[in-house]
């Protein structure tokens, strides 16, 4: 079993560790496609499950900042 770092991580760990959206999309893929294949002991699902939940949370971080990009960026166009 992995050990849990017991000190926060620094903002520069957290940019290290977070994949992009694609990586984090994939693994997300395989997440789900392991929680509906079954076979799983009920930590294993609980702890894909949580997986699953920060993956989801990364690909939104990605989505809502693509969008802010995109509207500073429609705001930004001096021919709107």
């Amino acid at each position: 079993m992995a050990q849990k770092k017991t000190s926060e991580t620094t903002p520069a760990e957290q940019a290290e560790e977070t994949p992009s959206y694609e990586a984090a999309r994939e693994e997300l893929v395989e997440v789900v496609r392991a929680l509906e294949a079954g076979g799983t002991t009920l930590e294993e699902s609980l702890a894909l499950w949580e997986r699953g939940e920060k993956l989801a949370a990364v690909c939104q971080d990605w989505l809502d900042g693509a969008r802010q990009r995109l509207d500073a960026a429609i705001e930004a166009d001096p021919d709107r």
